[in-house]
């Protein structure tokens, strides 16, 4: 199993730009010299607690300090940029990278982030989303081409000998991109397997991932494409001590309980989500706490016990899947804990993922 990170942030709204960003560029090195293999970066204009608008400019900080991990936007917000200049700048950045680079993309979810750009009606976000992809890969074709949208018009030029345009193509040719799921059943997933993009699900329970896994394999087969769990990514929250207590301490008492408690629950309720990670159905979500997450929904513990608990998981769903991808929370004031659990997790768990008996779920 790979392991890599979603920077979406969940950082204190206290929390300054600079300290976001810095915080932001320093994680991806970390998570690039540890041996993870993947860093995403989320895009919100609005969120007081996600709060990076612009994840590119995180990704061009952290390209010429880092040797081998991949980035990507998770996502790029279509319906708020002009297609024709996101693909221009994100073909550039995957030839800067020179192919480390993944385009995520989404329609948007949060009506703020919509409101900032004056759509007060989301239900075009997702005719407009198709239209973006289509322009952008017009453009990322490198060949003349003018056309009138339903939402954008844009085109892009002949060459002209005397005044030779550069090569605005993706490093390689083609853009690898990449959609989110955070329902069941999931639009994003079932389009992801459409257009073979890679799927990345919230994790919201295992009956939420299979049903993903299945809708992906599913729709990649009537595309004609072959499928495997390999391309796959989940995101949840893991955390590593070098004990069971210590790991408990540093999850429930710091960034991550802290995010949970006065965001990320709040927020998944909002949108339906808790519910789905309940172990027993009975249990009544508010009284869902950092004890109950670090027991039932976090993985959390020593490198043994993180191994045996995620190696039960991938049992449960019938078999492992391609990445794992960790959130970053608020631990600024005292980094050292939280990216020591990263490494554990990056060198000590994940090369054994498969490689014991398989522990009962």
């Amino acid at each position: 199993m790979k392991i890599g990170m979603f920077q979406t942030p969940f950082l204190r709204p206290e929390r300054t730009a600079k300290q976001v960003f810095q915080w932001a560029v320093q994680q991806a090195i970390h998570a690039d010299r540890i041996g993870f293999s993947e860093y995403w970066v989320g895009e919100h204009g609005t969120l007081d607690w996600e709060s990076i608008p612009s994840p590119e400019l995180v990704i061009a900080a952290a390209a010429f300090q880092t040797q081998q991990i991949k980035f990507g936007p998770l996502a790029h917000l279509l319906p708020y940029h002009h297609p024709a200049t996101l693909a221009v700048q994100t073909a550039w950045l995957s030839q800067v990278l020179e192919g480390r680079y993944m385009l995520g993309v989404a329609t948007g979810a949060y009506p703020t982030d919509a409101a900032l750009r004056g759509i007060t009606d989301m239900s075009k976000n997702h005719a407009m989303m198709l239209e973006a992809i289509d322009i952008m890969q017009r453009v990322w074709k490198n060949e003349p081409f003018q056309m009138e949208g339903q939402f954008w018009n844009a085109g892009c030029p002949a060459s002209d000998p005397k005044h030779p345009l550069r090569d605005i193509r993706p490093w390689g040719g083609e853009m690898q991109m990449a959609m989110t799921g955070l329902s069941a059943p999931s639009p994003s997933i079932t389009f992801a397997g459409k257009r073979g993009y890679i799927p990345a699900s919230v994790y919201a329970g295992n009956d939420f991932l299979r049903s993903h896994f299945d809708t992906y394999r599913e729709e990649m087969e009537k595309a004609g494409r072959s499928s495997d769990r390999s391309a796959h990514r989940v995101v949840r929250d893991v955390v590593v001590a070098e004990t069971d207590a210590e790991a408990r301490k540093l999850a429930i008492e710091g960034g991550l309980g802290h995010a949970w408690d006065s965001y990320i629950k709040p927020t998944y309720q909002r949108f339906g989500v808790l519910k789905g990670l309940l172990h027993d159905p009975s249990v009544d979500p508010e009284a869902v706490d950092a004890e109950y997450l670090a027991e039932h929904v976090w993985i959390v513990g020593s490198p043994e016990t993180v191994r045996q608990k995620i190696q039960a998981w991938c049992d449960d769903l019938g078999g492992p899947f391609g990445t794992l991808l960790i959130y970053s929370h608020d631990y600024i004031d005292n980094p050292e804990p939280w990216e020591h659990s990263m490494k554990l997790l990056a060198q000590e768990v994940a090369p054994k993922i498969g490689a014991a008996e398989p522990v009962a779920a």
